[in-house]
C-alpha cells in the first residue's frame, strides 16, 4: 500500500453514516470513509451473520470487540478475538466471515 496525496484528518466515527449489508444470516453494518483508492470502515456484524459470499478483495482487519470466524475456501479457518488482526492480499484467497455472538472490526481495504 502506497498512501500519497492524504493530508492529516481525523475521523469522528460517531458521524459517519452506517450502511446495512444483509447476510446468508444476520447484518453487516459499516461505517465507510474512502481516501482515493483506500477504504477504511468500521463493521459491525450481528449475533448468527454469515457472509453471502466468498470475497476476493484484500483487507487488513482488526477485531476490536467480539469473535470473528474467518473461513477460507481451501477449509482453513481461524478465529480473531479483540485485539487480533489478518491481512489478505486481492484475489489471493477468498474468504468468508462468519460470528455467533456479533462482532465489531477495524478494516482496511
Amino acid at each position: 500500500m502506497n498512501i500519497t496525496n492524504l493530508p492529516f484528518g481525523v475521523t469522528y466515527w460517531s458521524e459517519v453514516e452506517r450502511t446495512e449489508h444483509t447476510g446468508e444470516q444476520g447484518a453487516a453494518y459499516w461505517q465507510t470513509r474512502t481516501f482515493g483508492e483506500i477504504r477504511v470502515r468500521m463493521v459491525e456484524y450481528s449475533s448468527g451473520y454469515l457472509a453471502d459470499h466468498w470475497c476476493a478483495k484484500g483487507h487488513i482487519l482488526l477485531c476490536l470487540e467480539g469473535e470473528l470466524r474467518t473461513e477460507l475456501k481451501d477449509g482453513r479457518c481461524f478465529v480473531l478475538h479483540p485485539g487480533e488482526s489478518y491481512q489478505v492480499a486481492d484475489d489471493a484467497e477468498l474468504h468468508r466471515s462468519s460470528t455467533e455472538q456479533g462482532a465489531k472490526l477495524f478494516v482496511v481495504d
